[in-house]
């Protein structure tokens, strides 16, 4: 099996809030009428948000309403851009759980929180290389 993640699918209260807050902070989404979920093209990854009762019968587990567990990452070039990001997903609906700040490990990041709750770290890690074109490759 190949090293790769192709998909990550979040499981939302409301489909309809959720699309508007990752619309909000640039994303473009795709698909998502009726019941279908909608998709989200980042960078060699697709993010698809889905009614979380839907998503949990699909993926055979009993949804406890709790944190499932998994935080997201967006990693950026510069503590500037973490910054930046933040402030684009506070004015999006985002809750922040950290301002930015530097961290123990050398880098710079911040936690912000979508509608659901789903966790993003927004973050510079000055050890790992970011290309042009968004990609984040291990030192």
């Amino acid at each position: 099996m190949e090293q790769r993640v192709s998909v990550v699918t979040l499981g939302v209260r409301d489909k309809a809030k959720s699309r508007a807050f990752y619309e909000g902070m640039g994303w473009k989404g795709v698909g998502g009428e009726g019941d279908d979920p909608v998709f989200f093209q980042a960078g060699n990854l697709v993010i698809g948000l889905w009614d979380r009762a839907a998503l949990a019968e699909d993926s055979c587990v009993e949804d406890n309403g709790g944190w499932g567990g998994i935080t997201l990452a967006h990693n950026v070039a510069s503590p500037a851009d973490v910054d930046a990001a933040v402030e684009v997903a506070r004015a999006a609906g985002a809750t922040v759980g950290r301002e930015p700040a530097k961290t123990f490990w050398g880098g710079y990041n911040a936690i912000v929180f979508d509608p659901d709750g789903h966790p993003w770290e927004i973050c510079h890690n000055p050890h790992w290389t970011q290309t042009p074109d968004g990609a984040t490759l291990l030192a």
